[in-house]
């Protein structure tokens, strides 16, 4: 049984990923350090644990109609938030999709999957944000199909391009966890 308050025990589990070793990024950027944050949104404890805190987070701001992000690391953290809110007394409905890298050659074609719809506003979700180059592609596709993106909602951010990235486009990164967070 893991002790401390949900949102260290949710640190705990991130933190068993992390490697102090060079990586090349899919920005193709070199960081010294390593974490990999799908294996606890893998695990149950750890997609209760993002769940809550991330429904957390959401619930701080201003309340949107979905939450998506770009497959394939925003998919268990929309999941696990929607679970949770699935179990929240959520005045206000919340729905859920994600943004194919290329859009799907069979059945309807589409690069947006799930419960999205042009004229929602939208909180787009990120496991780790280092330049923020998934989301930004992620919300280009979003707004190019009618959504309005205005929130970005990570797990752990890198601090490394993106929080300037996203304040370029009026947008605020808003993370769990950042750098100070890791034993770096």
């Amino acid at each position: 049984m893991m002790h401390g308050s949900e949102r260290e025990q949710l640190l705990g589990l991130i933190l068993e990923t992390f490697e102090k070793r060079e990586i090349t990024l899919s920005s193709g950027k070199k960081s010294n350090f390593y974490l990999d944050c799908r294996i606890p949104l893998m695990k149950p404890l750890g997609q209760k644990l993002a769940g809550e805190q991330m429904l957390a987070l959401l619930m701080k701001g201003p309340w949107v109609d979905a939450v998506g992000g770009m497959a394939v690391g925003a998919v268990p953290l929309v999941s696990a938030l929607l679970s949770a809110a699935a179990h929240h007394d959520a005045a206000t409905p919340l729905e859920g999709f994600f943004v194919r890298k290329e859009t799907k050659k069979h059945g309807k074609g589409r690069q947006i999957e799930g419960s999205f719809k042009p004229g929602q506003s939208v909180a787009l979700l990120e496991d780790t944000c280092t330049t923020g180059g998934s989301t930004l592609e992620a919300l280009d596709l979003v707004e190019a199909a009618g959504g309005r993106v205005t929130r970005i909602l990570c797990l752990v951010n890198r601090q490394e391009g993106a929080d300037e990235a996203f304040a370029e486009r009026g947008l605020e990164v808003e993370a769990l966890f950042t750098r100070a967070d890791l034993p770096l």
